[in-house]
């Protein structure tokens, strides 16, 4: 350990003498309070060190000890389920010793350290060692698993940091603590159940696999028109009221990641506290347990510390690489980088550094790529498939999406899901516009589309040139009404209503509407389709709009996604039937005048 004393004090931001010979990133405990820091530049011996808790009564003379080590974050059994603060400290634990308010220097072990865990080492490993044999200690080896929650098995594996050498003693089945060792090399390691890994280094993998299978959020407007995959990259940008963290709430719960890790990054506390009381109620519809059993939760809200708000995302992030090492599939929910963006410029203001756009530091680009660059479907050190994707929320001041954090944050994505005011004010949810987002995974994704539900490629495009041109067509609306409009023209303006309320819009209060599978998706897309090509026949045979409008399957076509169960396809099919009966039989009495 090396000390140093404080030299100077500038919020969160701190400067000590005799720190030259620590490293950089090195935690460092400031204060007689031992708040937690870490060294974020070195100028000859002395060091700017940023403060991760409230440094309020920080003198200037006080101890500033170097560790050694850079900040990390413990992983092991007894991460589900766990509310942490940025810097994970598990929050429970420090209102059991502070009340509400959290003080300067809480401390909280991330893992329940008297905890135990019912150890299961691997029976290959056993059998080997069992037989006087070694095992080689590559990095990934399975040494066995523990029951973490009913959703999700712990696997207990050799760091990807060892030095290698061979397994010559692994512990028999039995519970166990977070901190006992049940594995050591030839090489004198010691490999216990929980390990420790720098939160700002991405953990290795063997090597990434294309973003071709989509991650299936429930929510069709998402799903059909703008994809995301897993292992792919997305971002949720609106002004305030416009629904960010509702569709976050929505994705978390219905997408088919296995793991869910949801970072509130400087967001306010009332809605923070909606997070922290809703997600231990919500039922998981895979098991019909609680969602919490898969779920991480990391609370930094706005009034807590702004240096612990700029690492959440990473301790965050290496939560999520450490369950997509055992091959399970992650979604990070990150609310919002704005407010972490805004972190860094107040604590790159305090270090006096030249600022750029707004104020935010010239490296905000670099640390927006760092952070979604380690998203990514892969194939794990182990062998096995995981993956880890990411949707940020972007809160850009009064909906501008031409500030620099929205700007910087397009580079690095691939699925922008534009949130619209109008449509918000509307009560039209999700309010995801379908003219400024884009996905570019549509792409990669239609091969698994096509295999699922057929026509999902060419349904879309239809659709989406539907909407194009009724967005056209609304100009004119508004300058001389729609009636001035010919027939054919106002049924393109009627069936992007239909597309709208019957397709785009989803109630998350409807049992039936919450959730819509890829297959019904599908379904009610091609049934909207249809009405509209067969009543473009049926204008075109001189029947007047209003008829086609006053058909009962068009008032039902809008409905169709909450009469219908999801598990009901044959409801489906008796509705496609009844349509297409009724437009055929307009149809035929128009073409039997034509002939006449």
């Amino acid at each position: 350990m090396i000390e140093g004393r404080i030299i100077r004090i500038s919020g969160p931001i701190i400067r000590a003498a005799g720190l030259g010979a620590a490293g950089l990133f090195d935690v460092v405990a400031v204060g007689e309070k031992q708040l937690t820091g870490e060294i974020v530049r070195l100028e000859g011996n002395e060091a700017v060190i940023q403060v991760y808790e409230d440094e309020t009564g920080l003198r200037i003379g006080d101890a500033a000890v170097s560790t050694g080590r850079p900040f990390s974050v413990l992983l092991g059994p007894g991460l589900m389920g766990t509310i942490y603060d940025g810097i994970q400290r598990p929050l429970e634990t420090l209102f059991s010793q502070n009340g509400p308010f959290m003080a300067a220097g809480g401390r909280g072990e991330p893992l329940e350290a008297d905890k135990r865990w019912p150890f299961v080492p691997d029976p290959q490993v056993s059998a080997s060692l069992a037989a006087g044999e070694t095992v080689e200690a590559r990095p990934a080896l399975l040494l066995g698993t523990v029951k973490e929650t009913e959703s999700i098995i712990c696997k207990i594996m050799v760091p990807p940091n060892t030095r290698g050498g061979r397994i010559t003693e692994l512990l028999p089945p039995g519970d166990y603590r977070p901190d006992t060792v049940v594995a050591r090399t030839d090489r004198g390691e010691e490999i216990p159940l929980a390990q420790w890994w720098p939160a700002r280094i991405p953990r290795p993998n063997g090597g990434r696999l294309a973003p071709d299978e989509p991650l299936i959020t429930g929510q069709r407007v998402l799903d059909v028109f703008f994809p995301l995959t897993k292992g792919g990259t997305a971002v949720i940008p609106g002004g305030f009221g416009t629904g960010k963290t509702m569709t976050q709430h929505a994705i978390a719960k219905w997408c088919d990641a296995d793991v869910i890790i949801y970072i509130g990054c400087g967001e306010r506390g009332n809605e923070m506290t909606d997070v922290l009381s809703e997600f231990p109620h919500l039922v998981d519809p895979r098991t019909g347990r609680s969602l919490m059993e898969r779920t991480i939760l990391i609370a930094n809200t706005s009034n807590m510390p702004v240096a612990a708000r700029e690492v959440s995302i990473y301790t965050g992030l290496t939560l999520g690489e450490f369950y997509r090492d055992m091959g399970y599939h992650v979604a990070i929910m990150a609310d919002s980088t704005s407010r972490w963006a805004e972190a860094l410029r107040e604590l790159s203001g305090r270090m006096e550094e030249m600022p750029a756009e707004e104020g935010f530091p010239a490296y905000l680009p670099t640390r927006l790529a760092e952070f979604y660059e380690r998203a990514g479907r892969v194939r794990t050190l182990g062998g096995e498939e995981g993956s880890v994707s990411i949707i940020g929320a972007v809160s850009p001041p009064g909906g501008d999406f031409s500030e620099p954090v929205t700007q910087h944050t397009k580079r690095f994505i691939r699925c922008f899901w534009a949130l619209d005011r109008d449509l918000a004010n509307a009560r039209h949810y999700p309010a995801v516009g379908w003219i400024d987002s884009y996905s570019e995974y549509a792409a990669e994704v239609e091969p698994w589309w096509e295999k699922a539900s057929g026509q999902w490629a060419q349904l879309r495009r239809e659709a989406m040139d539907l909407l194009n041109r009724e967005q056209r067509l609304a100009e004119i609306v508004r300058l001389v009404g729609p009636d001035a409009l010919p027939d054919d023209q106002r049924l393109i303006l009627l069936a992007a209503e239909i597309l709208k309320a019957g397709f785009l819009q989803q109630n998350s209060f409807d049992e039936a509407d919450m959730y819509c599978p890829p297959v019904k998706q599908v379904r009610i897309l091609e049934f909207i389709m249809e009405f509209y090509q067969k009543a473009r026949i049926c204008i075109r045979l001189g029947a007047p709009l209003f008829k086609v409008s006053s058909l009962p399957v068009r008032e039902r076509l809008s409905r169709i996604k909450n009469e219908v169960k999801n598990d009901d396809p044959e409801g489906l099919l008796d509705f496609e039937q009844e349509m297409r009966k009724s437009l055929d039989e307009l149809e035929r009495s128009y073409r039997n005048r034509e002939v006449l």
